[in-house]
């Protein structure tokens, strides 16, 4: 089984280039409705974006998502935050440890989606 999450966007261009910049994805597929990406790690780990009003995307479903986030394991949380700092990236909260053994962030993408960027931490 492969798990593919995708998200919708009213602006595909700078979905794209939003996430390329802050987590360093590759683009796969590229047209004026969906965008797939892959980690520059793994290409089989992928992330889509749609066009929020495309055909495929039932009317229900086109609005700012909410009640879910999605989660980005990074390297170093912290280089990654002062990026998204750098790209005056809506922070919704700022990196902090966690008791389950993750430091994070929370910021918001350019489609409204939640998104948490966590790297493994270890108390001393």
């Amino acid at each position: 089984m492969k798990i593919l999450t995708n998200i919708c966007s009213n602006d595909l261009p700078k979905s794209r280039d939003f996430y390329i910049e802050l987590l360093g994805f590759k683009v796969k597929y590229d047209s004026d409705w969906y965008v797939q990406l892959c980690s520059p790690e793994n290409s089989e780990v992928e992330y889509g974006i749609i066009q929020r009003n495309h055909e495929l995307v039932p009317k229900a479903y086109q609005n700012t998502p909410t009640g879910m986030y999605v989660t980005f394991v990074v390297n170093d949380v912290d280089l990654t935050y002062e990026k998204a700092l750098e790209m005056k990236i809506v922070i919704v909260e700022k990196p902090r440890n966690e008791f389950y053994g993750q430091r994070r962030f929370l910021a918001k993408d350019p489609n409204g989606c939640l998104i948490d960027i966590c790297s493994p931490w270890e108390a001393e």
